[in-house]
């Protein structure tokens, strides 16, 4: 199940610690999109917020973020909005 944030209440849901999932878009190919693992961590920038750390980033949690506690839930999310990848069937 989806779980959109804001930073109102973003401290009451996660914690520092808290591996978490998100559907990233590729910048240079926006139809192109996966999972990934984050992490929830203090921001660096900021020590009454908390920051996504992905890829050797800090991204502080907004309501920009579809976050999802389960790799299942964002795997189901990503299936709605984007369909099977046709090339997951190709195997050489």
């Amino acid at each position: 199940m989806e779980r959109k944030v804001n930073k109102m209440d973003v401290n009451q849901h996660y914690r520092p610690g808290e591996i978490v999932y998100i559907i990233v878009r590729n910048p240079h190919a926006q139809s192109v999109a996966n999972v990934q693992q984050a992490a929830v961590v203090q921001n660096p920038e900021n020590p009454y917020q908390l920051a996504l750390f992905l890829h050797e980033t800090y991204y502080p949690l907004s309501e920009e973020f579809a976050i999802y506690k389960t790799e299942n839930e964002a795997e189901a999310a990503y299936q709605e909005a984007f369909g099977t990848s046709e090339v997951e069937d190709f195997y050489g």
